[in-house]
């Protein structure tokens, strides 16, 4: 995983007019407010994170701030202003002022839906603190009015604090409705779907099991995860909107099925995986483990590390305060690793990552390797380990040619350190992997340096550990980001870019593929729950990101074999486990773009 930070700008063009930039609404100081007036924005000073906001590509920063502790900063880049936003209750034919403060360059600051004219103010330079204000009066039958912010195309971050709308209160109206319908869909031993009918006038839903809210949801189904096999449990549900929540559902039961014999990893049957910057900081900034979302059901910290390229020893240091400004201490850290246990989530160590080569040249560093990692699981009582080999960590001996029968130390140490770990923490231990395609889908036409010598002998070098370890591997999820090429089973060569390149590559996955194309050394296919598609989550966040349109291509064609383009699939599997992506950091700072997309499509 990149820990660096691609971003792609386009220039500001030059010599922007006057009226193209110039702000559509009045920017005259109101006169003073009534007594019946109040400030409707909610958390307008940050100091709530992005609670209240939508933001596409925004975090809240503690430096610089006008007052208080925090404030927004947003970086536009070149398709998108960095707009946040938030939809407030207002009074019909009544007269508001909204106001802020700002710093940066094209810092914008308005307020649409008004019902009469939609306004905007804006500061062409602000190297400081600047305050912006326009007023506006909204129309006869206006009750709700968006109130925005944003910068101008790829002229880098813009800071915003204390942003406030002053003018009477709307009326809030009544809680809706109580859903009705629920019933329970599919039951695993570790999960219950639930689905409902919608509710007229709700913006969401709340969802209770035995009397306990336990996770919110926008759409009209939801899956409950982390329950124990053989076990009765109530469902109900509520509906929400912005007067608050309805009475609860009738309720249903369900009871979970008995543990699967081969163990359960008490995932649900669709899983949202994400990264999580724990040792470091980047521009995405950094993310409370407790401010994690309830959507992301494995959370991988990244990243432990070795003391020496050869060691095997990993360690884990958190991001010290100095470089990680508001992070949490190591006590709250290791609450929020069990809060979200207790929530059904699973959280691993994952160990690599683009500056993290590990090398266990030797049955020493094998065991130290062991060591280690299980001292860090059992510091922070996680739920496994996720591998992130990257670089030269993982490379085949020029002798080294049968994937099912390695020969190279570290291949072989790796598995035997994998197989201890499984061995010694139970079925339960979740056990993941992030290989580059190049480790895995180049195999097809490459593994190691070839019959012949010449070759890049770390092509393929993850498929004798695949594998080795596939009935312990919980999930592979493939970084399908940062390649090259690759060549598909259709024999063609599939770039990054749009679904085209998600569905070829994870269709080589499911299918098997003859390993440097011999028909008689055959790596056969891995199941369907075991492999999530791995995608960057902002152009931010690393090469080959795909529009939420493309991830839903992706999706239909490998789950349902519709919208397949022009990739012929060789099955359908309903069952792929689910999304992966770099980073949870990042998708916060796009405004949870891929959380959305991700929830929006398996609910």
């Amino acid at each position: 995983m990149d820990r660096s930070r691609p971003l792609a700008r386009r220039p500001l063009v030059a010599l922007l007019t006057a009226t193209a930039l110039a702000a559509t609404g009045t920017t005259a100081l109101a006169s003073a407010a009534h007594a019946a007036d109040a400030d409707l924005v909610r958390n307008g000073g940050f100091e709530a994170g992005l609670d209240g906001w939508s933001c596409t590509a925004g975090t809240t920063v503690n430096a610089p701030v006008h007052s208080g502790s925090s404030a927004l900063r947003a970086t536009p880049a070149g398709a998108d202003n960095a707009r946040c936003s938030q939809t407030v209750t207002v009074r019909p034919d009544s007269q508001y002022t909204l106001s802020g403060h700002v710093r940066g360059s094209y810092v914008y600051l308005g307020a649409s839906g008004t019902g009469t004219t939609d306004v905007s103010t804006w500061a062409q330079s602000a190297p400081d603190w600047q305050r912006l204000t326009t007023t506006f009066r909204t129309g006869p039958s206006t009750t709700r009015v968006t109130v925005y912010t944003h910068g101008w195309y790829g002229t880098g971050a813009y800071h915003a604090d204390d942003i406030s709308l002053v003018g009477p209160g709307g009326e809030t109206g009544q809680p809706p409705a109580p859903p009705t319908g629920l019933k329970t869909g599919t039951v695993t031993s570790t999960s219950v779907a639930l689905s409902w009918s919608p509710v007229a006038g709700a913006t969401g839903y709340a969802v209770y099991r035995d009397g306990t809210k336990v996770r919110t949801v926008n759409g009209t189904s939801a899956t409950v995860t982390g329950l124990s096999p053989s076990t009765a449990y109530a469902f109900q549900v509520a509906a929400v909107n912005d007067a608050g929540e309805s009475a609860r559902s009738a309720t249903v039961t369900a009871t979970t099925t008995a543990p699967d014999s081969g163990g359960d990893s008490g995932l649900p049957p669709h899983a949202l995986v994400g990264y999580l910057h724990a040792s470091f900081a980047n521009g995405s900034g950094y993310t409370r483990l407790a401010d994690v979302p309830d959507s992301w059901d494995v959370i991988d910290l990244a990243f432990g590390e070795p003391t020496t390229v050869t060691s095997g020893d990993i360690r884990f240091d958190r991001c010290p305060a100095s470089e990680c400004p508001g992070v949490e201490s190591d006590a709250e850290f290791k609450a929020a690793i069990k809060a979200k246990q207790a929530a059904g989530k699973k959280v691993l160590i994952s160990i690599g990552g683009q500056n993290g080569q590990v090398q266990l040249t030797t049955t020493a560093a094998r065991d130290m390797f062991v060591t280690s990692v299980s001292k860090i699981i059992d510091e922070y009582g996680l739920d496994g380990l996720d591998i992130d080999f990257e670089g030269h960590s993982l490379s085949l001996n020029a002798d080294d040619t049968d994937f099912r029968n390695p020969k190279t130390p570290v291949i072989v140490n790796l598995i035997s350190a994998l197989k201890t770990l499984k061995a010694k923490y139970g079925d339960g231990f979740v056990l993941t992997m992030a290989p580059e395609t190049f480790f895995v889908q180049l195999g097809y036409q490459y593994y190691g340096t070839g019959k012949w010598g010449g070759q890049d002998p770390r092509a393929g070098a993850y498929l004798p550990v695949i594998h080795a370890l596939r009935d312990d591997l919980t999930l592979l999820h493939v970084q399908d980001y940062n390649s090259g090429p690759i060549m598909g089973l259709d024999n063609q060569y599939h770039s990054m870019g749009g679904a085209d390149f998600h569905i070829a590559m994870t269709d080589m996955l499911l299918t098997g593929f003859p390993v440097a194309g011999d028909a008689n050394n055959v790596f056969p296919p891995l199941r369907a729950d075991q492999v999530a598609i791995g995608m960057p989550a902002t152009p931010n966040a690393g090469n080959g990101h795909v529009s939420p349109a493309e991830v839903t291509k992706a999706l239909d064609c490998l789950t349902k074999r519709t919208n397949c383009g022009s990739y012929t699939t060789h099955g359908t599997w309903p069952g792929l486990r689910g999304l992966m992506t770099w980073s949870i950091n990042w998708d916060r700072f796009g405004g949870w773009e891929f959380q959305r997309t991700f929830d929006g499509y398996f609910g």
